[in-house]
C-alpha cells in the first residue's frame, strides 16, 4: 500500500468464510498469465491482510492499480477480524476477464506470500503450492 501513495490507519488479518482464492483472472498486461480473485466456494475460507484508509477517499487511488472497474469490481463484503466482523471493500474479478485455464508468474505468487504474518500457516502454504509460471516479469 505504501508504493500505491495509500493513507493507512492500520493493518489487521482478516478472512471470508464461503469464499476462496482463485488465479483466473486475466492480466491486463499478459492474457496468458493470471491474477488473483475470490469466489464464491461453500467450504472454503479466504484470508488477506485487512486495511483501515484514513478516509473514504483513499479507495479511489487504488482503483487505478486494481484496473477497476473494467478487470474488478469493487464489492463490499464482511471480513471476520480478531476483533469482530467488519464491512470491507473487496475487488472481485469481472466475468469478461475470466480464465481457468491460466496460471500466475511465480513473482506474483511470492508477493502474495510476502504477507505471511497476517495468514494462517496451512493458507500461506496452499498458496506456495501453488503451480505458477517461472520467469514471467509482467503485472497484473
Amino acid at each position: 500500500m505504501q508504493g500505491r501513495n495509500m493513507q493507512v490507519s492500520s493493518v489487521t488479518a482478516g478472512w471470508i468464510h464461503g469464499f476462496g482464492l482463485r488465479f483466473n483472472k486475466r492480466s491486463r498486461r499478459h492474457d496468458n498469465l493470471a491474477c488473483a480473485n475470490i469466489v464464491f466456494a461453500p467450504g472454503e475460507r479466504i484470508e488477506g491482510a485487512l486495511y483501515e484508509l484514513d478516509n473514504v477517499a483513499e479507495i479511489a487511488k487504488l482503483d487505478p492499480h486494481e484496473g477497476a472497474p473494467r478487470r474488478y469490481s469493487r464489492d463490499v463484503f464482511y471480513v471476520q477480524t480478531e476483533a469482530g466482523r467488519r464491512p470491507a471493500w473487496v475487488y472481485v474479478a469481472n466475468p469478461a476477464v475470466l480464465d481457468n485455464h491460466i496460471k500466475p508468474a511465480r513473482w506474483y505468487v511470492e508477493h502474495l506470500l510476502a504477507g505471511r504474518e497476517f495468514l494462517s500457516e496451512d493458507y500461506w502454504q496452499a498458496i506456495k503450492r501453488t503451480d505458477c509460471i517461472a520467469n514471467s516479469v509482467e503485472w497484473c
